[in-house]
């Protein structure tokens, strides 16, 4: 159950440290879209404290090779529905269709993963 109404997606993706420019060109691009279209907020990280884990850990869970860095991205929408009307808009967007194609991706989208949440806290 959501407290503020707000839903987020959240993803974790591997990318090469010689492609962090390349993915900051795509992030830029679609971070725009998906402001255009009507998300609150496109936020997208890269690693910089992320250690290994005993059990579990950011590049435990990706798989990650010496040559790659962990990138965190969330998208906030106004609400579950909000988002998937959104992403129906972008996923339609011309801008965006070229680099939807997982072979132009600057990173390895089989090791990608990603989730919808409801907004447990919002402090």
């Amino acid at each position: 159950m959501t407290r503020s109404g707000k839903y987020i997606d959240g993803f974790i993706v591997p990318i090469p440290k010689d492609k962090v420019d390349d993915y900051r060109r795509i992030s830029e691009l679609a971070g725009k879209v998906w402001r255009e279209h009507g998300a609150l907020e496109y936020v997208e990280c890269i690693g910089d404290d992320v250690p290994m884990g005993k059990l579990t850990s950011f590049p435990q869970a990706l798989l990650l090779k010496d040559d790659e860095v962990a990138g965190f991205a969330w998208i906030v929408y106004e609400s579950r529905a909000e988002r998937d009307r959104i992403n129906a808009a972008v996923m339609a967007d011309e801008r965006l269709k070229a680099m939807m194609n997982p072979q132009s991706m600057p990173f390895d989208t089989k090791r990608m993963f990603f989730g919808g949440f409801n907004v447990l806290v919002d402090a």
